[in-house]
């Protein structure tokens, strides 16, 4: 069968083999509106090695592009695994079966990892922090990123080419026929990079920071970033990921809040449009998030080094509003710093969703900027005031912590 897919020269040497998903909309909870990319590299060394495969229903595009450039996919020699989530590892095995190479590397996580998800560990060769494998005439070093965002993650990296493969580290969900982030819109690169790190790493900062510590001392000539997903980093780009990652590793707090809500009858939602004013009317930021129009990892995005998280709900079944602790619970997670908290809400007769919100803060280890606010039925004007007049104190305190 003639191949249709084509490989894309990385360096005179690498290839990108990779699969792009375009209809991608959901990756455990995070939503994808511009699909992603399984990035896979060919390394025509004397040894040809690949380096990660895709998710499983993509193993046979992967392949027809590993056959454009070299024919026969059995003349691959070594395969690297730099992360063992399933959209990289899924292939995999039937790769493995097919192409029948001299060794697998992994990390001794990854080791571990791939045997408990396919039962292979017999084949495979752990590899640790700065050891060295030759591939002839070229040679691969290998440091692990555990909890970068997985126990086994690593990166690799071949000097001969000046290429560091980074694995969901410096990535993005972001499909795109443009190999490289210098030739994408640059606003699209951010958003979906910021996206990427808020939902998937900002829980891992402290290792990240490490890591960005780290990376320096060990003199890598570095040519291009090649991560597992989205476009590829190079050229006067090749330093903006590390920027990026410092800064939202840090998470200095900016000036500016996010208002998110839900709303039944519209009264919380009449709250969180007075309160969104008067933070506005101070001078600081602000957006405001309807989780009917928004989803959590647009939350997530926002959240990020926002000096105030503002959160609404009316009270339902003597609850928060389903859609509001589907939020939380996820933000929890993800564990953002540095943020102060306030919490809203109209209410019929019971009206404990505000407590339950400032609850949730307290497990997210939250400073509360005000005490709740709570309304009974619909705001009156003189409620819409008081709103207002929460979001001034909110924004006070904002433009006062920076």
């Amino acid at each position: 069968m003639e191949n249709y897919l084509k490989a894309v020269q990385v360096t005179d040497k690498v290839w990108w083999v990779g699969a792009i998903d375009w209809n991608l909309r959901e990756f455990h909870g995070y939503r994808t509106a511009r699909g992603t990319t399984y990035n896979a590299y060919l390394v025509l060394a004397d040894k040809i090695t690949l380096i990660d495969t895709v998710k499983a229903p993509f193993k046979d595009e992967m392949m027809q592009r590993v056959a454009s450039v070299i024919g026969d996919p059995a003349k691959i020699d070594y395969i690297v695994s730099n992360h063992a989530e399933m959209d990289h590892s899924g292939a995999l095995p039937a790769v493995m079966a097919e192409v029948k190479p001299e060794k697998v590397f992994a990390s001794t996580m990854g080791v571990k990892a791939l045997d408990a998800h396919f039962r292979i560990g017999s084949a495979l060769t752990a590899v640790k922090t700065g050891e060295v494998i030759s591939l002839g005439n070229m040679s691969m070093t290998f440091v692990e990123t555990r909890m970068l965002h997985w126990p086994d993650s690593m990166i690799s990296y071949i000097p001969e080419q000046k290429i560091l493969f980074s694995q969901d580290g410096f990535g993005m969900h972001l499909a795109t026929e443009k190999l490289f982030a210098d030739e994408n819109d640059a606003a699209v690169v951010e958003q979906e990079m910021r996206k990427y790190y808020a939902n998937i790493l900002l829980l891992y900062a402290p290792q990240t920071l490490k890591l960005l510590e780290d990376l320096p001392k060990l003199n890598l000539a570095i040519d291009v970033i090649a991560p597992d997903h989205g476009p590829l980093w190079r050229r006067s780009l090749l330093g903006r990921p590390m920027d990026y990652y410092a800064k939202w590793a840090a998470q200095k707090p900016e000036k500016r809040a996010v208002v998110v809500y839900s709303t039944m009858w519209h009264s919380t939602e009449k709250m969180a449009v007075a309160i969104t004013d008067g933070i506005r009317s101070t001078g600081a930021a602000v957006k405001m998030m309807s989780l009917e129009a928004h989803t959590r990892s647009d939350v997530a995005a926002a959240v990020m080094c926002a000096g105030a998280l503002v959160v609404g709900s009316p009270t339902l079944n003597n609850q928060m509003y389903p859609a509001v602790a589907d939020v939380l619970c996820y933000l929890k997670g993800l564990r953002p710093k540095n943020v102060l908290a306030a919490g809203f809400g109209s209410f019929g007769w019971s009206g404990e969703a505000v407590a339950q919100i400032y609850e949730q803060f307290a497990a997210m280890k939250l400073e509360s900027a005000v005490e709740g606010l709570k309304i009974k039925y619909v705001p009156t004007d003189a409620d819409l005031k008081n709103c207002f007049d929460y979001g001034v104190k909110i924004g006070e305190k904002i433009l006062a912590a920076n």
